[in-house]
């Protein structure tokens, strides 16, 4: 284990210099357990693509949190977005001699090459919420996508006139959970009358391009009854284009995360549905499983998730599609505060 030969490193290190030193002080001696307990600790690098969607502090947050309590230390990269920094961050952290390494990709088919790097030292590597292509990772944890595309195509099945026009405003191309929401999506609306009339993509999940495609169709004179968004930020900007033409309330649009804007759209009637993930949970789950291959060396799952190349080890987790019905799910889970989510509604 590569925790194991540091400190074996460490121990050989400090009996040379037990020996050069001849009788060291009480002092230098009281030392040496605290080293040796630094060596032996778990060493996690976390790197995210950013920090800009509400979630993804969250997921930090808690995975840090677990993690410490477990006894391991994290070393949390941003990416802010960009791949080659990603890949930058991901070799500094193999230069820090971490243990695991838990990536959010930038670009889910970008990072082979550095995660191949990683496993020849020897560091274990999960692929967190989104997989890593062609990578052949130690982990795929993530929450059940294509059922996530199925909860917004059922929703806007049951909230659209019969032959209504949906537009799909996906989010970043270079997410392979993007590709897994539009199967699940097509695999509902496929068995509908409903039409799709516009598919286009969030570059870098960036919000204002939901903005400007569904004003761009709108002002083309395009109808729709109905807009799946990749999330809740893209939800917000597609509704601030709808409200603009006073058609805010009037569109069924669903999106995913349960930021608290999302939930708050919901309760006020411009957003149907969210689709929640309880983030506590898979950050937990990440955060012990990397923890358990850095002292195990794998992790016991109940399946495994083709990556394209292998069949790697996976952790699926089951999202929540949330209505105003059912708002109560987020508030009992402490996901927000009920006075924050019915902040502009009087009850």
């Amino acid at each position: 284990m590569r925790r194991e030969r540091r400190l074996m490193a460490a121990l050989l290190l400090m009996a040379v210099l037990g020996v050069l030193a001849g009788c060291g002080s009480q002092e230098e001696k009281q030392e040496e357990p605290r080293q040796e307990e630094e060596e032996d600790r778990i060493r996690i690098g976390l790197s995210f693509d950013t920090f800009v969607l509400e979630r993804w502090q969250r997921d930090r947050d808690a995975f840090v949190a677990r993690a410490s309590e477990l006894g391991a230390e994290v070393n949390v990269q941003n990416a802010n977005g960009d791949v080659e920094e990603q890949i930058a961050q991901i070799e500094y952290l193999i230069e820090k001699d971490v243990d695991v390494i838990a990536v959010i990709a930038v670009d889910s088919r970008g990072l082979s090459d550095v995660v191949a790097k990683a496993k020849r030292e020897g560091i274990r590597v999960i692929a967190y919420d989104r997989l890593l292509t062609d990578a052949g990772v130690d982990l795929y944890i993530s929450f059940d996508n294509e059922r996530i595309g199925q909860m917004m195509a059922e929703c806007i099945a049951a909230n659209t006139p019969a032959g209504g026009k949906v537009f799909m405003m996906c989010g970043s191309p270079e997410d392979n959970n993007v590709s897994l929401v539009e199967k699940g999506f097509y695999s509902v609306m496929d068995k509908t009358d409903l039409e799709i009339v516009e598919t286009a993509y969030a570059d870098n999940w960036l919000g204002e391009m939901g903005y400007a495609a569904v004003s761009g169709f709108l002002d083309e004179g395009g109808e729709l009854d109905a807009v799946m968004c990749g999330n809740d930020d893209i939800a917000s900007q597609v509704i601030r284009a709808l409200s603009e033409r006073r058609l805010a309330g009037e569109v069924c649009v669903v999106g995913q995360d349960a930021d608290l804007s999302g939930c708050q759209r919901i309760v006020e009637g411009t957003q149907t549905m969210t689709v929640y993930k309880s983030i506590e949970t898979l950050a937990m789950r990440a955060a012990e499983s990397a923890v358990a291959l850095a002292e195990e060396g794998s992790v016991k799952t109940a399946g495994t998730y083709f990556d394209g190349t292998y069949e790697v080890p996976y952790i699926g987790l089951e999202p929540i599609a949330v209505t105003e019905s059912n708002m109560q799910v987020i508030i009992d889970d402490g996901y927000h505060l009920e006075e924050d989510i019915y902040l502009n509604v009087e009850r």
